[in-house]
């Protein structure tokens, strides 16, 4: 019977992992497109600022006791929850929306679809998480799939790729992305997967603090409208707590190598977004790359039979 129940939760730990496979990169792809959206509306670090100080307070009505009662932990865990505060809610959240002012959501989107090859990279060599080949071959054809995409049907035109400084801003916040994606999966931790989450937010949060009033003095200071409050709470409850709560129970589940091949599928849902939204063309190279992502992701992600 104990033998039966394993099975059974590893069988519906699958299901809800594929399930999250194909949520988390909407989420994700919300942000990079709001990203671009409301470069103009707000001020960069004001904006990854409130989008997490809206999502701590929403997260503590659920989770304010717990937080409370795990204050010597977060004590102890200080130095482990400023880092990732300072890389989950600073470098990728501020970066972004520096970046989106001179790049396009779509190059956002693209040079995010990198960062599991830079995750799986950091697993193997600080911490031996190994693929099988099966699943070594799913993240070979993703990778296909989304150069398929860059290149729009033409191998050569990734040669005369350009970079802006936007890009840059966008890359070193994919690096800050992998960095945290490992350090979330491999750091220990004392409190359960919601409070620690909230803890994080709370450092991240204090970490933007005194760049944020920075900002306010020396550069900008946001205006407050319905369309900008609209903006940083879709942010907030979205691509907040919705992306990175998915994003964390996605790598308890399947381990950070395997969740992060979610940034696989941000350019196909970058692609299907703004054809249902801006009427933009599905051209061949779109059903190229998807008929590669979708392939690869279910190879990488499938756990292999007992033997």
């Amino acid at each position: 019977m104990t033998e039966i129940a394993l099975e059974t939760n590893d069988s519906n730990d699958e299901k809800l992992g594929r399930l999250l496979l194909l949520l988390t990169p909407a989420f994700m792809c919300a942000n990079m497109l709001m990203a671009r959206a409301s470069a103009d509306l707000f001020p960069p670090v004001a904006l990854a600022f409130w989008r997490w100080a809206i999502a701590f307070l929403v997260l503590s009505l659920f989770i304010g006791p717990r937080l409370w009662r795990a204050r010597r932990h977060m004590l102890r865990e200080w130095k482990d929850l400023a880092v990732l505060g300072g890389l989950g809610m600073g470098i990728c959240g501020a970066f972004v929306y520096i970046g989106a002012d001179s790049t396009s959501a779509t190059n956002i989107g693209l040079i995010y679809s990198a960062s599991p090859l830079i995750i799986i990279l950091l697993s193997r060599l600080f911490y031996g998480e190994r693929l099988s080949g099966r699943q070594n071959l799913g993240v070979f054809m993703g990778l296909l799939g989304v150069l398929a995409i860059i290149a729009r049907g033409d191998p050569m035109s990734l040669l005369r790729l350009q970079f802006t400084t936007g890009d840059l801003w966008i890359i070193s916040a994919t690096t800050g992305w992998a960095v945290y994606s490992v350090l979330m999966r491999h750091r220990p931790s004392a409190m359960d997967m919601g409070t620690r989450f909230g803890a994080i937010i709370l450092f991240g949060v204090l970490t933007l603090s005194p760049f944020m009033l920075w900002e306010g003095i020396a550069v900008e200071a946001p205006t407050l409208t319905w369309k900008t409050a609209g903006t940083v709470a879709f942010l907030a409850l979205i691509a907040g707590l919705a992306a990175y709560g998915c994003y964390a129970k996605l790598q308890r589940l399947m381990g950070a190598s395997k969740a992060s091949l979610v940034l696989y599928m941000v350019p196909i849902y970058n692609t299907a977004l703004a054809y249902l939204l801006l009427g933009e063309t599905l051209q061949d190279y779109h059903w190229i790359g998807a008929a590669l992502v979708l392939p690869g992701l279910w190879l990488a992600t499938r756990k292999p039979k007992a033997s």
